[in-house]
């Protein structure tokens, strides 16, 4: 089996996951977009729900774009 190293970048505005190959190439990623609630001004807040939902998706998602 061929090794491969994947991260997940979890940002302020979106969920990124990136599948890398052995010589460090990126051979597959997807990136989601997520909601920002402003309860006061000055806070930010997200939905755990959803930023769970994100990242298993883009996983999916980059995993499938990688052939894996």
């Amino acid at each position: 089996m061929t090794p491969y190293i994947a991260a997940i970048d979890q940002g302020t505005t979106s969920t990124r996951f990136m599948v890398f190959d052995h010589a460090g190439g990126v051979i597959g990623a997807h990136q989601l977009e997520h909601r920002q609630i402003y309860p006061q001004p000055g806070w930010v807040e997200h939905d755990p729900l959803e930023v769970w939902a994100r990242t298993q998706e883009a996983i999916r998602v980059a995993l499938a774009k990688a052939g894996l």
